[in-house]
């Protein structure tokens, strides 16, 4: 797995989110069946529960419903991560439940992906959960989203029912600004337009979902132009063999870093030159996101956890005053005056919330502006102020630098995520 945690490009991350019974769990299940990415024993763990439930078919949302009481009820309540790989591209998915109540989840699972797979049964079309979750990717800049159109099979694989929901959906997804948009019909159960192309929908001209997972270009995704470089851990081994060695170790999270580049320590606005960069057991040209390596200075600058390395010409932006887009994770209500910790990159700050602009409504994009609080899964707009200043960016320039999660200080559990705002 190497050559996808260190390159990234051909490593595709996707969420995939739709309301109950859509045939979610049935769909991952079909590509990891049809990828060849399930073992026999599973298979035939499978095929025995399918007969003893008395189903004439595999019920491969077996698959992936792991947990006994989820499966007794017919539901996926956590995120839960899928390995699996073919010979042109591996995968991660992030498999997000579709209830309201689990808002929460599904923004823990989208805020990584490069892509958002989005389900509906081609019998009820768009649901009041399928706009939610289409905002909820559009809000968290997944770049590219696919809407499959799941039971096909079901609606006599009718290309008119199809047209009806593509043409909703992308009326639809005009508002809220999705860069890179995919219709698919499909049939999960039957396999239809899964990995290969259905021959049952001969008037759909496009590829199998495998097949645009497969080659879909996420490479120009990735924030290339302003290096970001947060500093996790100081490496200093301080042995006979590295006497002498100070390195600075983390993950990139924008730009291309080279030996030589002129760069800046933030926040002292001390300056130095790159030396070396690190990764293992020997030293690279180059260094890009999201790779995790060993940044060596020409100078011996004083740098520590929580500083940032920036080029001279381009930095973030020093502020202690933050006006994000927060997600409300716990049952205790977001309001004024409330003092929290931010996490954000690898350094944590007191905060403390100035003031409620709106809250959101998802469904229809309203604004409340007479809100007082922000509950539980829900979103909001909020102005805060840290006692430190953090070196932000925008979060549609750069989705690491411009996010950041709220911790309750007094138990140290996550209660919510924030995506900054200009």
């Amino acid at each position: 797995m190497s050559t996808g945690t260190e390159t990234g490009m051909d490593l595709l991350r996707f969420a995939t989110a739709g309301s109950v019974d859509d045939g979610k769990s049935t769909l991952i299940g079909r590509l990891l069946l049809d990828s060849k990415a399930i073992f026999e024993d599973q298979l035939e763990s499978v095929e025995k529960t399918s007969k003893d439930k008395g189903f004439d078919y595999t019920d491969l949302a077996l698959l992936t419903d792991g947990l006994r009481s989820e499966r007794e009820q017919g539901i996926t309540i956590d995120v839960a991560y899928r390995y699996f790989a073919t010979p042109r591209r591996k995968f991660i998915i992030a498999d997000t439940p579709g209830h309201v109540q689990y808002t929460r989840n599904m923004v823990t699972g989208a805020s990584t992906a490069d892509l958002g797979l989005v389900l509906v049964d081609a019998r009820q079309g768009m649901t009041e959960q399928s706009r939610r979750h289409a905002v909820i990717l559009s809000m968290l800049r997944v770049p590219h989203l696919v809407l499959a159109v799941n039971k096909m099979d079901l609606v006599g694989f009718s290309e008119e029912r199809f047209r009806e929901i593509e043409a909703e959906f992308t009326a639809f997804a005009r508002k809220l600004d999705v860069p890179d948009l995919t219709v698919i019909p499909i049939s999960a159960l039957q396999g239809d337009n899964v990995v290969s192309r259905s021959d049952n929908m001969d008037w759909y001209e496009g590829s199998s979902l495998l097949h645009h997972l497969e080659h879909v270009y996420i490479g120009s995704d990735r924030e290339m132009r302003d290096v970001r470089f947060p500093v996790q851990y100081v490496v200093r081994p301080k042995s006979d063999e590295f006497h002498d060695y100070r390195g600075y170790a983390g993950q990139v999270a924008g730009g291309v870093m080279k030996p030589g580049d002129e760069v800046i320590v933030l926040p002292s606005g001390m300056t130095s030159t790159i030396e070396a960069i690190d990764a293992f057991d020997k030293q690279l040209d180059e260094a890009y996101p999201p790779m995790s390596v060993t940044v060596r200075l020409a100078d011996d600058v004083d740098v520590s956890r929580g500083d940032m390395i920036a080029r001279v010409n381009n930095q973030p932006e020093q502020t202690q005053d933050l006006d994000a887009m927060i997600c409300w994770m716990s049952p205790g209500a977001l309001k004024p005056r409330a003092k929290l910790l931010v996490k954000h990159t690898t350094r944590t700050v007191k905060a403390l919330v100035k003031e409620i602009d709106y809250r959101l409504d998802v469904n229809t994009l309203h604004r409340d502006q007479e809100a007082e609080e922000i509950g539980l899964n829900e979103l909001g707009r909020v102005r805060m102020r840290v006692q430190q200043p953090l070196m932000v960016d925008l979060y549609e320039q750069n989705r690491v630098t411009g996010s950041f999660i709220l911790i309750d200080p007094a138990t140290g559990v996550t209660v919510g995520a924030g995506m900054i705002r200009g």
